[in-house]
């Protein structure tokens, strides 16, 4: 085909100024999954302090005041988010693989208020730092329980979902409440004897079984899908690590849960509880420990396949904390000086994870690239 050049025209325009590239910094993109990284460094703060061996306070009071900062940020993004880009918003609820992450803004209430009324009240004392628990801990409670709720019920009737799609991301919001039994004994002390004391008590247990039993619904659906349909994406399978949350989370529940109970209850029902986190959490930290090693199998593999960094990183993170937090419960009731060794190496490796997911996620929001649309 012939083609035409065009006539130059007598006068030539002025050629226009070159654009120089800037960072994307709308928050049309930014989705519920931001949470989990302020998650992932709540949990470094609260994790270092219920070590055999501490971290320093202060470094403890600085990770808390960073992961605080966070949540104020994100939060005021996210209110921005829905505020101009309502149709994103409600395209992200109707999104099978993002709306399990509203069970995130929960879980990052939770992990944020637990780490004021340990650390942060260094900083903003003792008053101050309880009464911003409660009001985080109501909140994260109330919204986690209506993640439970809906975020299933659009699954099975607005969410469309194919075979071979299942995902650990289906975990997070059934995982909620168990982070708010976790979080309730901090609370207990402060609360009037007798029947204030009991409710909390024994509620926080309804919410240890409420997202034991729902998470042991999901968990079948999740190795079922890796059986048949074999690896995850290679962005995807950090998010393996997510399985070790209800793990290392409910074990922590029932240890803190047992150190109160004495307070809460009778003799009978206190001697109870502290039997039943030991018997309770030594077997499920054994399969937490099995879930690890296979997990971090699959991400080794992923990794020499060509994986890289994506927000799925921060599943590294909040969930191994909580594995740390429950091997120090254990190493608390049973004396064994194993269960704190193995505290101190998830330690570590949370310490690790949190600093490359922390650093990759900051060059991301400078360059622009993590809020810029999904390809």
């Amino acid at each position: 085909m012939a083609t035409y050049a065009q006539p130059r025209p007598l006068t030539a325009p002025a050629p226009a100024p070159a654009i120089k590239a800037t960072p994307v910094r709308s928050v049309r993109h930014l989705g519920p999954n931001w949470y989990a990284a302020v998650m992932g460094t709540a949990i470094v703060a609260t994790a270092g302090t219920a070590l055999p061996t501490p971290i320093p306070r202060a470094a403890a009071v600085a990770v808390w005041g960073l992961s605080a900062l966070a949540l104020a940020v994100l939060l005021t993004a996210r209110a921005g988010h829905w505020l101009h880009h309502r149709d994103q918003a409600r395209a992200h609820l109707l999104d099978p693989a993002v709306a399990p992450f509203y069970g995130c803004l929960a879980m990052a209430l939770l992990a944020v208020g637990g780490g004021t009324l340990v650390v942060g009240k260094d900083v903003i004392g003792d008053r101050a730092a309880l009464t911003v628990d409660a009001v985080l801990f109501s909140t994260g409670t109330l919204i986690g329980l209506l993640a439970a709720a809906a975020i299933p019920y659009l699954m099975v009737t607005r969410h469309k979902i194919d075979p071979g799609t299942a995902s650990p991301v289906w975990l997070l919001p059934v995982v909620a409440p168990m982070v708010t039994a976790a979080q309730g004994p901090l609370l207990i002390p402060h609360l009037p004897d007798g029947q204030w004391r009991e409710a909390m008590l024994l509620g926080s247990y309804a919410m240890f079984g409420l997202s034991l039993l729902a998470t042991l619904v999901m968990l079948p659906l999740v190795f079922g899908r890796l059986v048949q349909y074999g690896p995850l994406p290679l962005a995807l399978t950090p998010t393996l690590f997510l399985v070790l949350g209800p793990l290392g989370q409910s074990t922590t529940a029932v240890n803190a849960l047992a150190d109160v109970a004495p307070g809460a209850v009778g003799p009978s029902y206190a001697s109870a509880f502290g039997a039943f986190a030991v018997v309770y959490g030594v077997p499920v930290m054994g399969f937490a420990l099995l879930w690890l090693v296979f997990a971090g199998a699959l991400v080794v593999r992923a990794w020499r396949r060509g994986m890289r960094f994506a927000m799925t990183w921060w599943g590294f993170t909040f969930p191994v904390g909580t594995c740390v937090t429950g091997a120090a419960g254990l190493a608390r009731h049973t004396g064994l000086d194993a269960y704190g060794w193995l505290a101190m190496a998830l330690f570590g490796f949370l310490v690790a994870a949190w600093a490359v997911a922390g650093f990759h996620t900051l060059r991301g929001l400078l360059s622009g690239s993590l809020l810029a649309a999904p390809r």
